[in-house]
Order: structure tokens, then sequence, then C-alpha cells
């Protein structure tokens, strides 16, 4: 199967599935938002720090505001909490920890499915986006993410595909067909958009009219006529036609300059070939270093609420990643995971300064799940290191992301295993790893990150996600739905009914 076979047969065939009015079932009950001509809630901010538990949230208030502050989520009205498991593929068996893609389309279409799934459920059938009905309905829309945007969480919103790394820029079988038991490939399926490549869908669907992150690599110079021959100002460039091969050098990623000055009723900017860089590795490049150029999420959601803003009678439904949480969670990097929380935190309270000037606007700000068991432990203690090799902290779609590991390779298990404040040897030990230490506003001013005088100390208990439920805050018209333990299915139906004043359809 070629690439520009799969351009042939996947054009526009999601938007055909929302113009039939295809619908999912959410579990959900009924919601009523006061809708109709004077109807409460217009516009839905759906922000999601990736990877963001619970520790994450108190860790980052505890790191930049200290014990009695607030981070400016935890300041919204409404809290609650979120299971955020998986299923089987081909069943409705529970799977405990999900993953970025199957979490991402049980809250955008309301169904469980398999890892990997973005916009099919567990059986591998199309089911629609929320982003699609919105826009369907004729709602503006915006998907902001700092990862790439064909990434899983934003993918979900705007793709359908069996496997999340079918992105492109090219098609192939490992990317995008799952395999059987015995290890050969699934056959095609009837849908070719499911084998489509994500940015391919992206760039031709329509499905968001404001396109904001990293991942220009992903895209071509075709796609790039796509999109400006739907209406959009593309950001930068997308490549050299004339080339058989896009690289660095032949495309032009966008700027904050360039975002600044965008004016279109359709934006695309990619700012990055690969993910954006973390604010902490941004910080310390040099003035002249392309990444300085690049914009905050804050500035991104910021940018694309005015864009939306007033656009469209009916409201706007945006959806905002703070994506580097997870991936620097991965890396069991707490510094640059602290950072990244405060980074999205601040995105957080562009969404709402909006929110209450605006008086119709539903803030939601949650997580897709938890990763690597994120823990506030003991000033003084130290954590038995299970892994014979800790996760690597390297990020090989952006160097810029890549900094010291946080905790060295150990050789063996110990096994001395002990129930007190320290284990084995304690900070002797070299199969201990001593966590990364942070002062916060409460320390006394000498002491220093890294010292063990500060009062913050962090550890991991692996590189991978858990299945613990994150937290949920809510602001605005309808918020009191969130204040529930709930399902991430449930978020599906809570925000379908805060758009159209009604439940999905089974």
């Amino acid at each position: 199967m070629t690439h520009k076979a799969m351009k042939v047969l996947a054009v526009f065939a999601a938007a055909s599935a929302v113009a039939a009015g295809t619908a999912v079932t959410a579990n959900s009950a009924p919601q009523h938002g006061g809708h109709g001509g004077g109807r409460e809630i217009r516009n839905v901010i759906y922000l999601l720090g990736d990877g963001m538990g619970r520790t994450h949230v108190t860790a980052g208030r505890e790191r930049y505001y200290g014990a009695h502050g607030k981070l400016n989520m935890e300041r919204l009205p409404y809290t609650g909490a979120v299971a955020t498991y998986a299923v089987e593929k081909g069943s409705d068996q529970p799977s405990l920890v999900t993953d970025s893609a199957s979490s991402a389309t049980a809250w955008a279409s309301g169904v469980k499915t398999y890892n990997a799934a973005i916009g099919v459920d567990s059986y591998e059938k199309k089911r629609v986006t929320l982003m699609e009905q919105a826009k369907a309905a004729g709602f503006a829309t915006g998907n902001v993410s700092t990862a790439e945007v064909t990434d899983a969480t934003p993918a979900a919103q705007f793709s359908h595909a069996l496997l999340r790394g079918c992105q492109g820029p090219t098609y192939s079988d490992a990317a995008c067909l799952p395999k059987n038991a015995d290890g050969s490939y699934e056959k095609a399926p009837a849908d070719k958009t499911l084998v489509t490549p994500i940015a391919e869908q992206i760039a031709r669907n329509g499905t968001a009219d404001v396109v904001l992150g990293g991942g220009l690599a992903r895209f071509e110079p075709d796609d790039q006529k796509a999109l400006q021959a739907q209406g959009y100002q593309v950001l930068g460039s997308f490549g050299d036609p004339k080339l058989p091969a896009q690289t660095a050098d032949s495309q032009k990623v966008a700027t904050k300059a360039d975002l600044d000055k965008a004016r279109g009723k359709k934006v695309v900017g990619l700012f990055n070939r690969g993910n954006l860089t973390v604010e902490q590795a941004k910080a310390g490049l040099p003035a002249g270093a392309p990444q300085k150029q690049e914009p905050t999420l804050a500035e991104m959601a910021k940018k694309s609420i005015d864009l939306l803003d007033g656009r469209s009678k009916k409201g706007f439904f945006l959806q905002v990643e703070g994506a580097q949480i997870d991936k620097r969670s991965h890396a069991n990097d707490a510094a640059q995971t602290l950072a990244e929380v405060k980074a999205f935190d601040d995105a957080v309270k562009a969404a709402t300064d909006f929110a209450k000037k605006d008086g119709h606007t539903l803030v939601i700000v949650t997580a897709d799940h938890e990763c690597a068991g994120f823990n506030i432990i003991e000033k003084g203690t130290y954590t038995n290191a299970e892994a014979v090799a800790p996760p690597a902290n390297v990020d090989a779609g952006n160097p810029a992301n890549n900094s010291k590991p946080s905790r060295e390779k150990s050789g063996a298990k110990d096994p001395a295993r002990s129930t007190g404040i320290v284990n084995g040897a304690g900070s002797g030990d070299a199969k201990n790893f001593g966590p990364a230490t942070f002062r916060t506003p409460d320390d006394p001013k000498d002491v220093k990150d890294g010292s063990p005088e500060a009062s913050l100390w962090l550890t991991y208990l692996s590189g991978n996600h858990t299945g613990a439920d994150v937290p949920i805050f809510a602001y605005g018209p309808g918020a009191d739905r969130f204040a529930a333990s709930q399902i991430n299915t449930e978020l599906y139906g809570k925000m379908y009914g805060s758009l159209f004043g009604r439940s999905p359809r089974g």
C-alpha cells in the first residue's frame, strides 16, 4: 500500500462520517446546560496535563508556591477524580493501565478501547469524536499541544487510526497495522482512513480550525497545499515540493512572532519538527537558538482562544495538552517534570482568565493517566532502585529536551529490603538512588536544589504509566458535573451535554 494511495483513499473520510450524523454511546446520564437562545455554556476549554497524577499537582504546588499555596488549577471550585483504565483489544476486558491513545479516545469518543488505538473502539470500529461533532454543528474548534500534533492525545480528537504510530509522513505496515497472534500483520481494513497517516488526515479533514504544536517533520508540502485550499493560514513552511524528502533545511518551523501576527480564521502553526522544547531546556539555551522562538503553552492557549472567540455564534471547543509532563516523567527527570507542571498551570490560568471575563465558558482540567509513580517521600529517606537500567533520560524527537539523568544505573537489586525509613544501606549503597531534592518557598534562603537540606524529596516508582486515578478540576457554568469520581468515558458525555444541551444518542 503506497503513501499516495493512502491519500487518495482517505480524503475527507472522517468528515463524511460526521456529516452523516454518526453517534456513539457514552457512559453518562443526560446533561443539561441551559441551552437555547440564551444558553449558559457557549465554550468548552478542555486542558489536560499528560501523565499528571495527584502527586504531580501536589509537588508542583509545593515547589513553586509552598505548602500553603495553590496552583491555578487547584483554585478552581470543583474537584473530582477520573479512573483511566483501558480494555483489551477485541473485548471489554479491562486493561488496568492505559496509554495516552486509549485514554484520549475515551474522552473524545466516549468508548473504552485498546492501548494504541486512536478514534476506534476495541473492535476497530471508527467512532466519531467530540471535536468532529462540534465542528459539524457549527462550533469553532481548536487543538493545541506541546507534543507533535499527530501524537496520541491531540490525534484522538481529529483523526482515526488502528495504531497511534501511524503518524506519517509515509505509510508502513509496521506503523499502521496491528499484528495477529502469530506475528503477521492484520489485513488492511475496508475503511482506509484507519490506515491513513494521521498527518494526512489532519491536513484534509478540517476538523480543527486552529492547530498549534509540534511535529512539522510529519507533514509534507502537499499537506500544506491541502490546508491552504481549505482556507488555513499556515505559519512557517512544510517544505519544498520539488524535493523527494523534507529535512530541517527544506522545512521552516513557525515561530512565536509568526503566531503573534496570525489573524486567519483558520491557523496551523508547527513550532518544532518534533515535540516542543521543554521549558527548562529552552531557558538554558543561548539567545540565538531556534528553540527560543517557540511559544509557551500558555501563549498558544491564549492565542487560540483569541482566534476562536467570536468566530461562531455557537461558540467554540478547544483542547489544550501539556504533553511534556508525561515525557519527562518517563525519563524520571523531576526537575523538568516540575517545570512542565508549572508551564501547564500557566496555560490553565490563561483559560480561566478568559472564562472569568466571558461568563459562558466551561474550563475542565485533568489528565489522561499518571506516569512513573511519582512520589513525595520523607526528607532524608531513600528508595530502592528496582531497575537494573533506569529509564534513559533522552528525547530522540528533540535533543534539547535531554538532560542529566536523575538516577544512576544500579548493578543489581538490593536484597536487603528494609521496612524502615531507609532501604538497605541508604545513601551509602550504590544500589539505592537518592531522590531529586528541591527547595520550596518555605525553605530558608540559603537552601539549594539538590541538597539534603531541601524540603521537597521526590522519587519515581518506574519509567512507565501507572493505573492510578487522576485529578480533575473545573470552573464555569456546568462545572459541578465534574465534581465526582468518574470513568474517563463519562467526560465525553458531560462535555457533549455542555455543548449541545443533551446527552449523546446511543
